[in-house]
């Protein structure tokens, strides 16, 4: 078994000690960069300085990625589920002709 690594991560001036897996880590260190970058640019375009507001619109921007993501893929698989019903459909007839 694995020992659970301790690790200090910064977001938006607050430094947050996590005790982690440590296959855990690296996913976590890019996610609190993404945030760190995400939340300057939003503070240098919007001129918002409140870190909650600036939180909040990272939280909706990551959060709304996902669920498109979702969305797509699901749009994606009725697309590919349709066009191996039409297939199976032709290969069918193709074998019922003889």
């Amino acid at each position: 078994m694995q020992e659970r690594l301790k690790i200090k991560l910064s977001i938006a001036d607050r430094v947050y000690p996590l005790t982690i897996d440590p296959s855990q880590e690296e996913g976590l260190r890019k996610a609190a960069k993404n945030i760190e970058q995400l939340a300057k640019k939003f503070e240098q375009n919007y001129a918002v300085r409140d870190k909650q507001d600036v939180l909040a619109m990272c939280a909706l921007q990551f959060a709304s990625k996902i669920e498109q993501r979702g969305i797509d893929q699901s749009e994606g698989t009725k697309k590919a589920k349709e066009r191996l019903r039409a297939l199976d459909d032709l290969v069918n007839s193709k074998l019922s002709l003889k």
